[in-house]
Formats: C-alpha cells, sequence, structure tokens
C-alpha cells in the first residue's frame, strides 16, 4: 500500500510538470519552427542546418529549465502539502516545509501548518483532560469503596451494638420478669396484685418495644431468616383472637374470627412471623376501635405458579373505628409514623406495628392492603405466599409419647446466678429435677455422670460458651437425640440460625415467657408431669426463702465483683470496668438495691467517658452504698 501511496504521489507530481513541461516546450517549438519555415522560404537557397541545430537545443534547454522550475516553485509543494495531508490523517500531526514563493502554494501551505498546530493543541488539551478526568474517576472510586467500608462498618458496629444492648436489657429483664411471674402466683392482697400488674405489663410493654426495635433491625439488614415448617393454623388464629378478647370486652365491642372450611389445619410457613403480623393487626384494631366489632377472616386462595409455595395464605382483620384519610394510608407503614398526631397522646404506641408488619410481609413475598375509609372503619388484607399440608399427614405432627412414670432431669446451663434461681424455681415448681451448670465445661462433665431428658442452654458464657458446648455435646454419638434448647438474652440477626447450625433443637430468647418456656419443656420431654395439689401456687413462705436466697446471693457475689472493679481501676482497664460495674448494678437491680444501682450506673458512665478521676470518686461511693446495703441486708439474710 505504501509503495502504491509512493507511486500515485510520483506520477500525480510527474504528471503536473510533464503537463506543463509539454505545453511550454510546445510553444517553444512551434516559435521555433515559424522560425525556421520563414527562414527556408525567405532563403530556399541558403538553409543553415546549424542554425536548425542550435535553435533545437535551444528548445530542449528551455523544456528541462521550465520542468525544474516548475517542480520547484509548483510540484513539490503540492507533494510536501499532499503528503502532510495523508500524515494528519494517519494521526500524525507533523508541519511541512513551506518555500517562500509568495503565491497561493504558500499562503495554502501555511494554512496547513495552523491548522495541524491547532490540532496538536486540541489533542494536548483533551489529553490532559483526559488525565484529569482518569484522575477525578481513581479518586471518586477510592472515596466510593472509603464509603463502601465506613458503611459496612457501621452497619457491623450497629448490629454488634444491638446485639450487646439486647444481652444487656434482655438479662436484667428476664430476672424483672420471672421474679414479678413468682410473686403474681403467690398469695396478695388486692393493692400488691394491682401494683404486681402494673410492674409486669410496663415490663411486658419494655420488652414488647424492645422486641419491635430489634425486628426492624433484623429486617432493614436483609438477616431476617424465614422457617418453612408445618403448623397448626386454626389453633394460631384462635390462639391470637383469644388474647386480645379479654381487652375487646373491656371496651365493649365483639372480636369475631372464622377460618374457612377450605383451609387445612396445617400449613406450611412460619409461625412465629404470621403470629405476629396477625398480633399486630388485632392489636391495632382494639386499640382503635371503641365501639362496633373486629373481625378476622382467614382463607385460601390458589397462588402465581410457585411450586414451593403454591397457595396464598390471605389474612383480613376489619373493624369499625374512625377510619384513615385517605392522604394518611401510605404514611401509616412508615417508621414511627401514626395518622394523627393526636393519637400517640390518646391511645399511646410507637408507630412501629403497621412498619413491622409490611416488612414481614414482604419478606415472605407477599403483600398487605389497606380499604379505610373516615368514619367507617378499616380493612386491612394480607397475603401472603405459604405451602399446604394434608390433613392426613399433619395430624400427628406433634403427638406425645406415651407418658413416663420417671420424673425426667433437665440441666440448666447458665451463668447468670439471678437467672439461675429464676428458671430452676419455675422448672421445680412445675414438678421437674434441674440440675445447674455454670458454663459449657460444666455441662459436658454434668452429662457424663447423669442422665438428662433436656438441656437449657445459655450461649453467652465463660470458659466454654453454649455453641462450643452444643458441638461437643453433639460430637458424643450417645447425645445426638438429647434435645438441646437455646435460652438466650441474645436476640440479632442471625443468633437463631447460629444455635441451630451448631445442633440445638430450639431458641428461647430472654426473658423467656414462662408458659413458652414451659411448652417448650412439655414438647421435648414428651408428656406432661403430674403436679401436686400445691405445685402451681408457691406457699409465702417458699417465696420468701426464694428472695432471701437471691440476697444472701448478691451479698456473697458483690464484695467479688467489687474487689474486680478496684483492679481493673488499678490497671487503668476502662472497659474492664465498665463491664464488671454493669454486672454488679444488674445483680442490684434484681433485688431493688436502688443506692447500689445508682452508684454502679455513675462508674459505668464515668468509665464510658473515660474519666479516671472520676471513677475512682464514683468507686468510693458504691463501695460506701455497698458497705451500708451489706450492714442493713446481712442480718435479715440469717
Amino acid at each position: 500500500m505504501q509503495s502504491v501511496s509512493l507511486f500515485s504521489r510520483l506520477t500525480a507530481g510527474w504528471s503536473i510538470s510533464a503537463k506543463f513541461s509539454a505545453v511550454t516546450a510546445g510553444l517553444v517549438l512551434w516559435v521555433v519552427t515559424m522560425v525556421l519555415a520563414y527562414d527556408i522560404s525567405s532563403h530556399p537557397d541558403r538553409f543553415e542546418w546549424t542554425k536548425a541545430v542550435v535553435l533545437l537545443a535551444l528548445v530542449a534547454l528551455s523544456v528541462g529549465a521550465i520542468a525544474r522550475f516548475s517542480v520547484r516553485l509548483l510540484v513539490r509543494p503540492l507533494s510536501q502539502l499532499h503528503e502532510g495531508l495523508e500524515a494528519a490523517c494517519a494521526g500524525r500531526l507533523n508541519r511541512i516545509h513551506v518555500n517562500r514563493t509568495g503565491d497561493e502554494i504558500e499562503s495554502l501551505g501555511n494554512s496547513f501548518n495552523q491548522m495541524i498546530s491547532a490540532l496538536a493543541a486540541s489533542n494536548s488539551a483533551l489529553a490532559e483532560y483526559h488525565k484529569l478526568l482518569e484522575e477525578k474517576i481513581r479518586q471518586r472510586t477510592e472515596q466510593l469503596e472509603q464509603a463502601l467500608h465506613t458503611a459496612t462498618a457501621a452497619s457491623q458496629t450497629k448490629s454488634e451494638f444491638l446485639a450487646n444492648m439486647s444481652h444487656e436489657l434482655r438479662t436484667p429483664m428476664s430476672g424483672v420478669i420471672g421474679m414479678l411471674d413468682l410473686v403474681l402466683d403467690s398469695p396478695l392482697s388486692t393493692d400488691q396484685r394491682e401494683q404486681i400488674l402494673t410492674a409486669h405489663n410496663c415490663a411486658h410493654s419494655l420488652l414488647a418495644l424492645l422486641n419491635d426495635l430489634l425486628d426492624l433491625s433484623k429486617i432493614e439488614a436483609g438477616r431476617m431468616a424465614l422457617e418453612e415448617i408445618p403448623f397448626d393454623l386454626r389453633q394460631m388464629v384462635a390462639d391470637c383472637a383469644k388474647a386480645h378478647q379479654l381487652k375487646a370486652r373491656a371496651k365493649g365491642i365483639t372480636l369475631t374470627w372464622q377460618v374457612d372450611d377450605g383451609v387445612p389445619r396445617q400449613i406450611l410457613g412460619d409461625p412465629l412471623r404470621i403470629r405476629q403480623i396477625l398480633n399486630n393487626l388485632l392489636s391495632n384494631a382494639v386499640k382503635f376501635t371503641s365501639e362496633g366489632y373486629v373481625r378476622v377472616s382467614v382463607s385460601l386462595q390458589p397462588g402465581a405458579g410457585d411450586t414451593s409455595r403454591p397457595h396464598i395464605l390471605r389474612l383480613v382483620v376489619s373493624d369499625t373505628g374512625p377510619g384513615i384519610a385517605q392522604e394518611k394510608q401510605e404514611t401509616i407503614f412508615e417508621k414511627f409514623t401514626q395518622a394523627d398526631g393526636s393519637i400517640s397522646r390518646k391511645f399511646g404506641g410507637t408507630g412501629l406495628g403497621l412498619a413491622i408488619t409490611r416488612k414481614l410481609t414482604e419478606v415472605h413475598g407477599g403483600r398487605i392492603l389497606l380499604d379505610s375509609k373516615v368514619g367507617m372503619g378499616s380493612s386491612f388484607t394480607v397475603l401472603l405466599p405459604c405451602g399446604r399440608v394434608d390433613n392426613a399427614a399433619g395430624e400427628n405432627v406433634h403427638a406425645a409419647a406415651p407418658a413416663s412414670s420417671e420424673t425426667p432431669r433437665i440441666l440448666v446451663v447458665e451463668d447468670n446466678r439471678i437467672n439461675q434461681k429464676v428458671v430452676v424455681s419455675l422448672l421445680r415448681k412445675k414438678g421437674y429435677t434441674a440440675d445447674i451448670a455454670n458454663n459449657g465445661q460444666e455441662a459436658l462433665d454434668c452429662l457424663k455422670l447423669r442422665e438428662y431428658g433436656l438441656v437449657l442452654m445459655d450461649v453467652q458464657m465463660p470458659v466454654l460458651d453454649g455453641l462450643e458446648a452444643t458441638h461437643q455435646i453433639r460430637a458424643d454419638a450417645r447425645f445426638a437425640l438429647l434435645p438441646i434448647v437455646a435460652m438466650t438474652a441474645h436476640a440479632m440477626n442471625g443468633d437463631r440460625e447460629r444455635c441451630l447450625q451448631a445442633g440445638m433443637n430450639d431458641y428461647v430468647a430472654k426473658p423467656v415467657d414462662h408458659k413458652h418456656l414451659l411448652s417448650l419443656v412439655d414438647h421435648y420431654l414428651n408428656h406432661t408431669l403430674p403436679r401436686s395439689a400445691g405445685a402451681g401456687e408457691p406457699s409465702p413462705a417458699e417465696q420468701s426463702v426464694l428472695t432471701e436466697e437471691l440476697i444472701q446471693l448478691f451479698l456473697q457475689l458483690s464484695p467479688q465483683r467489687l474487689q474486680a472493679l478496684r483492679q481493673s481501676c488499678d490497671a487503668g482497664n476502662l472497659a474492664s470496668v465498665r463491664s464488671e460495674a454493669g454486672k454488679l448494678r444488674t445483680a442490684a437491680e434484681e433485688i431493688s438495691a436502688a443506692g447500689i444501682v445508682r452508684c454502679a450506673a455513675a462508674v459505668e458512665d464515668a468509665s464510658a467517658s473515660a474519666d479516671l478521676q472520676r471513677v475512682q470518686q464514683s468507686l468510693l461511693h458504691l463501695d460506701e452504698e455497698l458497705s451500708s446495703f451489706i450492714r442493713q441486708a446481712a442480718p435479715e439474710a440469717r
């Protein structure tokens, strides 16, 4: 191609030069011919051939000179311009040499060089811009990566914070609710029962709020795992409705529920989350309805072709409440939002119930619909994909084995002494025999010495935690079928899944609901124990003994906690100071030692602020308060 191009350029240049030379040569030759013809015609007898040769030589020289001149002034500049254009087309912006001829060709060459300079400057600016753009893209990519890393770290920190807060809040609440339940089972005066019930209701309200916040955190983090197990839908609906029926009757409204005949007794799904959805809707309906009725209807309809969940469970909760304005119907599903600013003052609530209900519905792959008019009530419809279990296959899912005459023994693995007392007292009151292990290693030792029908396993413990202890238990073929139920204050994303993956059979979050715990115990032990006549209600003497045991336990442990606080303070380990102060505060809360609770909290605050001097001062106050409490309580405890 290069040879052809070069040949074409040479041919083009030679063609211009040849044409110009031919014209010039022809003109000179015509003049010479005319001169010779005139000379011959004028003097035919005196024609000189020498003169003719000289004239022809002059013609040849003239033609050569003219050709050379045309090449220098015309052909060469045009050839250079042509080469420059081809180089520019190939991306090589090279200037060409311009002869100073003072004609249009020189002007054309200068214009070409100006164009080349402008293109070179433009390319240079463009290259600089590309370089700058690449640098900006690199910086922005680094910023996005850093932002992503920061967001991930923040999310992890949030999850860890909520997990720790869950544990720290649920542990004392477990003791508070447990003690209140035990007190409510004892003979009380009317005023005492009313006061204890108020405290009990407040504790459960606080627990419900904590559960809502943790559920919301799970859903937003995308870590809400759903079960796919068979459960009795009719029984679940009846249980939810009966739980709200007492409040409905107190308000003078009618609460009814109906399950279509075509709905099987057993369906596949997550009973805990479906129950939570229905409970939230029922709670709202009863709370906002002043007169009339609240109705629940349940039906099953064909799905949209999902082979794993071929049916749609339809839950409808209708009421005759005040209704919801059209412009407010979407906002009520947002977090911390009420349909009206006066609602929270009149009815209470945080505005989380419907937000969690919609998010749980969406996690199921379903949707929630609202039909409401002001003054005419509201109707919430929840559509959830689910599977179906034939009645024949599901009738004996929870069938119990024949009752045994031997009392099963339960191992309670728990490092918190207060929680040990609460759980063991509950189990023994119901007729079970319970042993205590303070950590996972002690649990392994107990299993080697004695046979147990069930293990209630805490997760976060010293020496050996519950997850590792369960791994080691399952590694022994003798304990392959031993039921292990996690009983822990950790209730964050993935905790339940980690417990099940470790080999545990079930999961109970603290504070433990006593009825739920006893139901699980009965289920895994496969029979209900016969109880003595007075087993359900401890005598005042038994209740007094339990209270004295808790105080005595606190008196034994508190000096050790205080000594650990002093050692950590002397070592400058503020994290350990905060942890030990928190444990002491939690123990003090269980026995209602308000002064110690206040001083221990002050130590926690000071250590959190990294103020060592204030920590030391707060420790002195804590020491004085603890000494005063021991002086007052020790004689009574004895």
